[in-house]
């Protein structure tokens, strides 16, 4: 491999420095390479024994307070023999990897925009605020298509559902973020959205065509390639028309996860795209790699099959044994060790301050024209864990996102002399992130709020009266006494998550009395904070909102509309109708 070319474009020094640590290595020092492991998954002293006589590769730690962040990571960079690889899950904003940093808003709400400077200004932030905990490798952006609405991990997760806009917009999302000096690793190949079932549960299938998912999830893939992308990270998901297409011989019941496939890996990625990057597993603790094959065979198939690194573990000590064996054994060859190791050294030759360099201010810039410098002054111009112009940007998107779906009724503006009244209905998550404050050490931690109570407080200032849905006092009835003056807006926050079969509404089991019942005798308006699909379940609502993340900027945003104060500019990154034609009614 030519580490001299694309992604990693390295400097003479930088190829010196690959080349003299891979020889300096032992063969057990190189299988700790291969791991990133869950920093809370160990003590502090455990995690530097990790580092110092296990020579783990990387380290991803949950999301939290930037002070303590920097604290976990200054031992183990001290103890390190290579530096590390700081992994984070910057898919929303610096949330994702330090939990004062900004909560931007979902991927779905910055396509949502149609705006290609919003995504560079979303990008900015994931990695100046990553970078100023010393996080310098994301798993993302998610590339995946949402092109079936009942997939519960995918959604807002992603750009939509349209191929151009996904592209597009992850294309500049790496494009902003690696000259920010980031390593990006795109996720979830060969690609997420199709089945509605969750990787996290078991492998699940893209059942596109060879044809169709070349010409969609493969083109964008190509696309991110093209643009410098240093890293993939590969989900457990079967794509089984590809990866017979690539080889005749398999039958469907033979065909693997991702993960796992060479046909998809080596076959699809290094041999038909020319990836020379670093190629992840997803969380092999996920049950879609785990029920794949017997774990003794599955963690040193999936670095022969052209798995580079190897993300979480079920058990380290045993994972790495597994690795030891499959070398001892020859089922692991030291060739294709060595390759994988040199493209991890690689990737760190590009992010992290060698050790050859005089200061770790001489950082390595990923991409011709990038300044380090700049990063790093930006990231020392961060308030807490939060860049300056953050708040600005995400009240810009937030303006921009929120998407009028469906009216069809003549409710729109609100004002208080029509409806004097609003009467406010909560479904899902009402708690929400705020913001930051400080706390007395100058450490800040996120300020709990409630998403009614903002929306409240909003409404109130307007001049309306407002009173809260409570199903312990509501019991069934007619509709001729219902309020003429009253106006019920639903506000949901039903979030996706892993390990979960389903985003829907569960109503009430009173009598399912918090539904939308008389859409035909009274208003009702229905937001939804965090999942685009909804009218599935609310389908003749009248008026529908989509606004695919919930933080105070974007509850303003929404109630703005509302009032007519200002426009609705969102478009649908998706088909919010969710195919279902009584939806538009």
């Amino acid at each position: 491999m030519n580490l001299r070319e694309k992604p990693f474009y390295l400097t003479d020094d930088q190829v010196r420095w690959v080349e003299e640590t891979l020889s300096s290595l032992t063969a057990k020092q190189k299988v700790g390479q291969l791991f990133c492991v869950m920093g809370q998954d160990f003590g502090a002293d455990e995690l530097k024994i990790l580092v110092e006589n296990y020579n783990i590769g990387g380290i991803l730690f949950r999301p939290a307070p930037a002070k303590e962040i920097r604290a976990w990571y200054e031992p183990l960079d001290e103890a390190a023999r290579v530096p590390l690889l700081k992994a984070a899950n910057l898919e929303e904003g610096g949330t994702g990897g330090l939990s004062d940093g900004t909560y931007f808003g979902w991927p779905m709400a910055v396509a949502a925009t149609d705006d290609l400077g919003v995504m560079e200004k979303f990008a900015k932030v994931c990695a100046l605020e990553g970078q100023s905990v010393g996080l310098n490798w994301t798993f993302s952006p998610v590339c995946d298509l949402d092109l079936n609405y009942r997939n519960p991990i995918t959604n807002v997760r992603t750009c939509g559902s349209d191929f151009e806009r996904v592209k597009s917009f992850c294309s500049q999302y790496v494009r902003t973020l690696q000259e920010q000096g980031m390593a990006a690793c795109a996720k979830h190949y060969p690609g997420d959205g199709v089945d509605f079932r969750d990787q996290h549960l078991h492998p699940t299938y893209n059942s596109l065509s060879a044809k169709d998912w070349y010409e969609s999830y493969g083109a964008i893939y190509q696309q991110l390639i093209e643009d410098g992308l240093m890293s993939v990270m590969v989900g457990h998901i079967v794509q089984p028309n590809v990866e017979m297409d690539i080889n005749p011989e398999l039958r469907f019941e033979d065909c693997l996860p991702g993960s796992l496939s060479k046909e998809l890996l080596t076959g699809v990625l290094r041999e038909k795209f020319g990836f020379n990057g670093v190629i992840t597993t997803d969380a092999t603790i996920m049950s879609g790699f785990t029920q794949a094959m017997p774990r003794r065979e599955a963690i040193p198939a999936a670095i022969m099959a052209g798995c580079d690194m190897l993300v979480f573990t079920t058990g380290f000590y045993e994972d790495y044994q597994y690795m030891l064996d499959a070398l001892g054994s020859g089922f692991l060859t030291e060739e294709r060790l060595n390759e994988a190791v040199t493209r991890i050294l690689a990737l760190k030759a590009k992010v992290t301050a060698l050790p050859y360099m005089n200061s770790a201010a001489e950082c390595v810039s990923p991409m011709e024209g990038a300044s380090c410098e700049s990063s790093a002054a930006a990231g020392n111009a961060l308030i807490g864990g939060q860049l300056p112009e953050a708040r600005q940007w995400q009240a810009e998107c937030a303006d921009k996102c929120v998407t009028l779906v469906k009216n069809n009724q003549d409710v729109l503006p609100l004002t208080p002399e029509k409806y004097p009244l609003i009467r406010l209905v909560t479904l899902g998550k009402d708690a929400i992130t705020e913001g930051c404050e400080a706390a007395p050490d100058d450490a800040r931690y996120p300020i709990e709020s409630s998403m009614t109570a903002i929306a409240e407080e909003l409404l109130r200032e307007a001049g309306f009266q407002t009173e809260r849905f409570d199903i312990e006092k509501e019991e069934l009835h007619g509709t001729k006494d219902l309020p003429k003056n009253r106006l019920t807006l639903y506000l949901a926050n039903c979030e996706h998550a892993s390990n979960q079969t389903a985003v829907r509404l569960f109503w009430a089991k009173k009598h399912a009395l918090d539904v939308p019942r008389h859409v035909e005798e009274e208003p009702y308006i229905f937001v939804s904070f965090s999942n685009p699909y909804h009218l599935q379940d609310v389908p003749r609502v009248k008026t529908y909102i989509n606004a695919y993340s919930c933080h105070r900027p974007m509850i303003e945003a929404v109630i703005s509309k509302l009032l007519g104060k200002s426009a609705f500019k969102g478009v649908s990154p998706v088909d919010a109708f969710c195919g279902l034609p009584d939806a538009r009614l």
